[in-house]
């Protein structure tokens, strides 16, 4: 029950990933690219209606010889991330439902690959399996797995997940239903955001409020309240303090900036306002008649 594209890679082989997935040079990316010419982040494998896209992250790629943002995936297709690494689709796999989950506080989502279901201070699944998570979900050949506490079992449509703060329900959910609309608001209006620390709001002229809460909301008020550039360190640090080492530091907040802009693109709020460079900078890009309330 996940969708997936298999694609061939420079030295023939041939890796299928799932929506979700993240290609880049980083080691936590599921697809690993050891090319300078690759971005950290470059570009994530998303689900949008009943079709499969790529997307661009960090940096474009190329279709045909023009450079995207972002390209419906189909076989036979060349996606160029640099001069030595272009990917081609071979196969793509688009089942009926994939397999969700729901319950109080967390709204029905589909279980994105590898994840974790976390409290702080609110119900979400982040990606990966994250130490003192309340229940950790993946796939293992075809059958989705949940381990709560030290007990492992199979995972199907109604099972319920009893976690210390709550139940939680796995849900069937029709392939049509899970994707993003690839349609767009008009991004040239006005953004209000509205920064709390913890929670972000973006106001947009006649669109649902998009709501970010814990790191995600925590990146866009800390560039808020600076109103300036900050390096990707200094940014990162506060989230992972225990962490020593650079490059690993390095690879959490590429996972992070990955997961902000995926949530910022789905909603169709323009990509652009969370820019980063290439010398590690990062800063929140405003617009003529955008407005910032900072609540912290």
């Amino acid at each position: 029950m996940r969708a997936s594209v298999r694609l061939r890679l420079p030295d023939g082989t041939a890796e299928t990933l799932y929506a979700g997935d993240l290609i880049g040079r980083t080691w936590a990316a599921a697809l690993r690219l050891d090319d300078p010419d690759v971005s950290e982040a470059h570009a994530m494998v998303s689900l949008r209606g009943e079709r499969l896209w790529m997307l661009a992250l960090r940096r474009r790629f190329t279709v045909a010889g023009k450079a995207v943002d972002s390209a419906p995936l189909e076989a036979g297709l060349e996606l160029r991330l640099a001069p030595r690494a272009t990917l081609v689709v071979e196969s793509l796999t688009l089942p009926d439902a994939v397999l969700g989950l729901e319950g109080q506080g967390l709204p029905t989502q589909a279980l994105p690959g590898t994840c974790s279901l976390v409290h702080d201070p609110h119900p979400r699944l982040a990606p990966g399996s994250v130490a003192g998570a309340e229940a950790v979900f993946w796939d293992s050949d075809g059958e989705w797995r949940v381990r709560v506490g030290e007990a492992t079992r199979a995972l199907l449509p109604g099972d319920r997940v009893e976690v210390p703060s709550g139940t939680f329900r796995a849900v069937a959910i029709a392939l049509s239903a899970v994707g993003a609309s690839a349609t767009r608001a008009d991004d040239t209006s006005p953004l209000r955001i509205v920064t709390s620390f913890d929670t972000v709001q973006i106001h947009r002229a006649k669109q649902e409020v998009l709501v970010l809460v814990g790191q995600l909301a925590r990146v866009i008020s800390e560039l808020a309240s600076v109103q300036q550039p900050m390096s990707w360190e200094e940014l990162a640090r506060p989230h992972w303090p225990q962490i020593e080492d650079r490059d690993a530091l390095r690879r959490r907040w590429d996972g992070l900036l990955g997961r902000l802009r995926e949530r910022l693109r789905e909603s169709g709020v323009r990509l652009d306002l969370v820019s980063s460079t290439r010398i590690g900078l990062v800063e929140l890009v405003l617009r003529e008649g955008d407005e910032v309330v900072d609540r912290a």
